[in-house]
Formats: C-alpha cells, structure tokens, sequence
C-alpha cells in the first residue's frame, strides 16, 4: 500500500542540488569538446553524455522507488557481483593506455571499479549496523572490513588504477572512522601503515612514482610529468575573478589542456567562470554533503546511518581530489569529478548514489 508520507517526505532540495550540478556538468562538457577549432570526433562526446544523464535520472528514480532496507539483505551479493566484474576486467577487459579498466558489454563501456565503490560502502553498513559498540571498533572486529576493501582494492592496482583504488580505501577509512575504532587498534593501524610506506613505494609502477614526484615538484619535468597540472593551474589561474567568457577559455582552445572532459573540467570551468563559478562550484558540493550529512543524522537505523555516511563520503572525496589535483595540491590520479567530468560509469554511480540518499531521506520515519 502506498504511504502518502513518501510524497511528503520528498527531498526536493537534494533533487534539487542534484539537477543543478548535473546541468553545470552539460554546459562545461559542450565546452570542454567544443573548442575551436573542435575536432569532429569530439563534438559526439557531448550528446553521449547528454544520453548518460538521460539515463542517470532513470536510474536515480530506481534507486530511491524501493525501501532501501532491501539492502542490507543483498549487501554480499551485490559486492560479490562487482568483485566478479573487476575480475572480469583483469581477465578480459579492454587494454587502452596500459590499463585494463573497462568492460565491454555490446556497444556499451563499462567501468566497474566506479559501481565497487557503493558495493563496499552497502557491506560496511551492513557490518557495521551490526558490530559498533560505545568503546570502539577492535583489531579482531576489523579483520571482515580490511577482507571486503583489500580483495577490491588489489584487483583495481592489478589494472592498474592507483587512484580509484586509493579512493576505495579512503572512503572505507571514512566509514571505518566514522563508526569508531579503538584508540589502541587505531594506533596500531597508523603503526603497521607507517611501516609498509617503504615496502609500496618500491611497488609502484615508475610513472607512478613520477606522478607523486611531480606533486611535490610540477617543474622538475615542466614539457613532461609536470605538464598536465602547470597547464591545468595556469588555466585556472587565467580566469581571475569573474573569468573569460563561456566557451573563450584560451587554454582549452588552444589544447593546451590535456584531458579536459574528464580529469580537468575543473580547470575549463575556472578559466572561463573565474573564481566566482568555481567557489560556486565549491559551495554547491558543500551543500550536497552537508544534505548528506543531515540525511545520516536524522536515520533511524545504524544501517541507514552508516550508509548515508558513506555515500556522502565517496561524493565528498572524489570532489575534493578532483578540485585538489587540478590545483596542484594532490597527485594527478584520474578521479572523475561528481557529475561534472564525462564518462557514463560515473555517472550511473553518481545518479545512484543521490538515489540512495533521497531513498534514505524519504523513508526515515519508517521503523519497520
């Protein structure tokens, strides 16, 4: 029997957060690939992710028509599904530029990586709802997490995607925290990841190594492995205050700016919005995880809690090391920008995660 609070209690707002950011998305995606003089190929980019925010909203609506309880029931299963599809990957997916990141489905690309990201934040909850205690989380309890976020993470570094894996980690480190853990099992973690610091160094892949080199020091290599983020800190630089005019970004234009439909769109809405539309930008991802945050406070449910922490965690970081690396303040690692950046796998985990939220928000004055 349908219940009218679910109509009263609509998160109008959020959708509202939601439709904006995505349209900004539209607006510097068609600028992004059509500079002048474009190449034809590119001009095509715009209208696919014009179709994958068609979708998005499809999806969206799925996500928040069910009670979001369901999810506690399917956590494993759904992780299990996205553990195998990252297998997949390893043993079959498309090799472009070195990596194995995609699978190919028909005339769809796929990334799983992007939808493993909600899969281990639903088994976190789904554990966690079940195991806080007031003193903490103890190194025993942990040992389930660190299994459910190590076989992901170490499928995604076999690809290798060093950024999405780390981001993996991050967020569970979010969850994980959020909850609480013991100070001793906390000070032994510091410990033993302090210790392993050398031991992955020496593991990385040496355009890897060269990446986090460039962070600390963008000209030691300006025409090579410092020239991605110079570029892209120039274009931001140039906007000024209020910027250079839509489509009149030099730095795009010119193509100066590598990847700037996906890991830089950043820098293209700086150059042309100027510190006004990125500190807009900015306020409006402060709000959607603010929304977020409110939605974790106000569930009834440790589930539902954890939940609404986690996907507000996984928008959260990946803005913030998306706006970090264009800046210069973090590593280049190839993590899209919520609902800005082009690629239809994100933005499918994007319009999921708002689903759930507004699925959480919706239903939190139903106990049963």
């Amino acid at each position: 029997m349908f219940d009218r609070r679910l109509v009263t209690n609509f998160d109008w707002g959020l959708l509202a957060l939601a439709l904006i950011l995505g349209a900004i998305g539209l607006v510097s995606v068609y600028s992004a690939v059509t500079a002048d003089p474009p190449p034809a190929s590119q001009k095509v980019l715009f209208y696919k992710q014009t179709l994958w925010f068609g979708i998005g909203l499809v999806v969206m609506i799925a996500s928040l028509s069910f009670n979001y309880r369901l999810l506690d029931r399917w956590a494993y299963p759904i992780f299990i599904a996205c553990l195998l599809m990252l297998l997949a990957v390893v043993l079959f997916g498309k090799l472009a530029g070195g990596s194995r990141r995609w699978l190919i489905l028909g005339p769809v690309h796929f990334q799983p990586s992007e939808m493993i990201k909600i899969a281990v934040v639903l088994v976190l909850a789904k554990y966690y709802a079940k195991n806080v205690s007031p003193q903490g989380i103890t190194l025993r309890e942990l040992g389930r997490p660190i299994l459910v976020c190590a076989l992901p993470v170490g499928l995604i570094v076999i690809q290798p995607d060093l950024g999405t894996a780390g981001l993996v980690a991050i967020i569970a480190a979010t969850v994980t925290l959020f909850v609480k853990v013991a100070r001793r099992t906390l000070a032994l973690l510091l410990a033993a990841g302090a210790a392993v610091m050398p031991a992955a160094w020496m593991l990385l892949k040496d355009y890897q190594r060269r990446r986090i080199l460039t962070f600390l020091d963008p000209t030691h290599d300006p025409l090579g492995s410092g020239y991605h983020i110079i570029q892209s800190k120039i274009a931001i630089g140039s906007g000024m205050l209020t910027g250079k005019g839509y489509l009149q970004g030099t730095q795009n234009a010119l193509s100066f700016l590598p990847e700037e439909h996906t890991d830089f769109i950043f820098s293209v809405l700086a150059e042309e919005w100027g510190l006004v539309g990125a500190a807009a930008l900015i306020l409006l991802f402060a709000l959607l995880v603010f929304r977020g945050l409110s939605i974790a406070h106000r569930c009834r449910d440790p589930f539902g809690t954890v939940l609404a922490v986690g996907i507000t965690a996984l928008l959260f970081w990946q803005a913030v090391i998306n706006i970090g690396m264009t800046m210069g303040l973090m590593p280049v690692v190839g993590v899209p920008l919520p609902f800005i950046s082009y690629g239809g796998s994100s933005t499918i985990t994007v319009a999921i995660c708002i689903g759930l939220l507004m699925n959480l928000s919706m239903r939190r004055f139903m106990l049963e």
